[in-house]
Formats: C-alpha cells, structure tokens, sequence
C-alpha cells in the first residue's frame, strides 16, 4: 500500500509539473472566444489571461479521497462505480470547462473579490463533509443550511457560483454538477490571481443536505493555536507542508479588523499587543483599526477573514502575480502575519521550516499548493449513483 501511495504521489507531481510548465508558456494568451463582451477600459487590470490547454484523459482511474466515518482519517476507495475523471464532461458537455473559465475571467476583471471569495467557498465546502457543494444550500424546512454556521457567516461569492452555472445550464441543462463548478471556478482564479494552474478531476455530484453542526465544530478559527491547527488539518489528511501551503490563500483578499483587533490592542487580555507581531506594524494596523468596539471572545469569532465588499474597515492583501504566496511567507518571516493562526505558523519547527523554504523557493511553493489544492479538491466526493445534479446550486433538485 505505502509502494502504491508513493507511485500515486509521484505520477501526480508529475503531471503537475507538466500542466504548470505548459501553462506558464500560454498564461499571456488572450482567449479568442468569449461568453462576454470586453469590460470597459477603465474597469480592466492586468490579471493573466490563458486559455485551457488540452488535457488528455489519463490512463488510469481516478479514485477520489474519502473519510472515515468512524475516524476521521482521509483513506482510499476502490469501489466507486464512476469515479473521477479528467475532462468528464468532454462528450456530455464539451465546452464546459471553457464556459467555466471564460465566466470566471470575465468576474476576475470587474469584481476584485472573486478569487478570496472562491477560495474560502472551496475550502468551506470540501472541509466539512467533502466537496459536495453542500455549503452553497439555503435554508429551508429539510435543509440546515451551512450558510447558517457561525463560521460561514461571511462567506461571499455565491452569486458567482450562480452566474457561472447559469451559463452552463443554457449550454448543457441539468449536466454539470455545482460541486464541479465551485472546484474549477475556483482553480481558475487561483491561476488568474498569478497563482499555480492545476489539473482538477470532475464527475462530482451534489449533495443533498447540508450540515451546520459539523460546519461549526470542524472549521479552522483565525484565533486556533499551532497545536489545535495542525490537529484539525490532520483530522482531514492534512500534513504540515499540506497546512502550510494552504494558508498561501491569504495572499489575496481583504481581512476585517475584528479577526486580528485584539493582537492590536488586548492579546490574551493583557491591554497589551501581540508580542508576536512586529512593532512597527501594530500602529500601521491601528491606524485602520480603531478600539472603539470591544473585542468579542475567541470562541465567537468566526473561522477565517472576510472577504466580502462591506463597508468594514480591513487590510487589503493583495500579494498577486509573481507575489502570490511568497510574500505571504516573507511576512511572516518577519512577523507580519496578520491574523493569529498566520503568525502561528512559526510556532513549530515542522511548519516554520516550510514558511522559510516557500519564501525562499517560488517554484517549490507553486508546486505544492497546486497539489494541496488538488487534494483538498477530491476530499470525500461523492460520484454517480449516489447524490445529484442540481440545477439551482442553491437548492436540492
């Protein structure tokens, strides 16, 4: 078993060695077909533009990920009547990973949340029950929706997930599962925010419930020691270098004030800042974060920054293109981590040696977010006959 987990490991690093190489020759080409006009002028930036590159099917099933009920622990299937695969829908629906893509870059260049809000959308999902798209639900009379969890109340970018399955429901009605656009759409802005491109597998199917309960007690919060952080990645097969380098999602996005106020102003109820941090940066941060709320307990705080467009005061990471990730590390090299569970990262010797290898090596960095990425994306999935395809993400058909 530990012979096959090691070949498996190494064929995938290597077809993501190929897929990153391959896409680091294209990322300046511009899509020629386009779903949408071009914005305006004055509305477009200079994120990368790429087409998909074809991928072809591999030679060998795909087993997603599961876990174990009665542990916890991530482990293997091998009886799954349809399981994962490259390009799944290339006969049932041809264009749509194209649809996917060419929706997502259109968000990316007029809405400057897009890539945080897909990205704590995918790891809210996959990180409870699997990536199921359970967390996309409403509330209803059958549905304890997650969107109700004190974790996932500032969650942002359902709108998105609707936009782009809208699209695919005029091309290919009732085909494309919500749990398969929520994974693409959200590698697509990783790689338009100059993140890693990554081959993702599809022929996911929805869930059809939802779990709140589980949604509160197994999300990570902003304020988690190194200890309790690496224990609750591991209850989902996370190791360290795993752990690490899922936190390069702090990159992008905004952080509200309420998820890091107290480091400024009352650590640990000391009146006193977090000696973690550096002192330089406590009155850079006080300057948009003033004292003027009380600071609520760490059990109250919700699991991780916000990345809506509210008026809230917050700092703007915005470590995009050749930044992506490295600078993270580079901050917290020097004691810039902005929320707690950053800075904690050099608590321990395991995971502060992988903050100082991703600030040293780019290129080790993008290779192992892009395999975290693609683990976390087929954490406990569930694949035909069991679940659906819904055809409001929002709802269960």
């Amino acid at each position: 078993m530990a012979i096959c987990s090691r070949i498996w490991n190494f064929v995938i690093f290597l077809l993501s060695l190929y897929i990153y190489l391959e896409f680091a020759k294209q990322h300046k080409l511009v899509m020629k077909e386009k779903l949408f006009p071009e914005p305006p002028n004055n509305s477009r930036d200079n994120s990368s533009e790429f087409r998909p590159l074809k991928i072809p099917p591999p030679p060998f099933p795909i087993r997603p990920i599961f876990l174990s009920a009665k542990s916890q622990l991530l482990e293997e299937t091998d009886h799954l009547s349809h399981p994962l695969d490259y390009d799944f829908y290339r006969h049932s629906c041809p264009k749509a990973e194209r649809i996917v893509r060419t929706v997502v870059q259109h968000l990316h260049r007029v809405r400057p949340d897009v890539a945080p809000a897909l990205l704590r959308l995918i790891f809210h999902d996959c990180f409870v029950q699997g990536c199921d798209a359970s967390v996309l639900l409403d509330p209803s009379d059958e549905i304890d929706s997650e969107k109700e969890s004190l974790p996932n109340l500032t969650l942002r970018g359902f709108d998105l997930i609707d936009i782009i399955k809208s699209k695919l429901e005029e091309e290919c009605p009732g085909i494309v599962s919500c749990a398969d656009v929520l994974v693409l759409a959200a590698r697509d802005s990783v790689a338009l925010s100059g993140g890693p491109f990554y081959p993702v597998y599809t022929g996911r199917r929805d869930s059809v419930a939802a779990y709140s309960n589980l949604a509160r007690d197994v999300l990570p919060s902003p304020h988690d020691n190194i200890s309790l952080l690496l224990h609750t990645f591991a209850s989902r097969g996370f190791d360290e270098k795993e752990t690490v380098s899922l936190f390069a999602a702090h990159s992008i996005g905004v952080i509200r004030c309420k998820f890091f106020k107290d480091r400024l102003y009352d650590f640990n109820r000391s009146q006193e800042p977090d000696p973690s941090m550096d002192p330089e940066l406590v009155p850079l941060l006080r300057t948009k974060c003033h004292k003027r709320r009380s600071v609520s307990s760490p059990e109250s705080q919700p699991c991780s920054c916000d990345f809506s467009t509210e008026e809230e005061p917050g700092i703007l990471m915005n470590h995009e293109g050749s930044a992506f990730g490295t600078q993270y590390y580079h901050s917290i090299l020097q004691g810039r981590g902005i929320l707690y569970t950053d800075q904690q990262l050099m608590a321990a010797e395991a995971t502060g040696n992988w903050v100082r290898a991703y600030a040293a090596d780019a290129f080790l960095f993008r290779r192992d977010f892009a395999l975290t990425m693609m683990k976390l994306s087929d954490l406990r999935v569930l694949t035909a006959p069991t679940g659906q395809i819904r055809f409001s993400c929002s709802k269960v058909a």
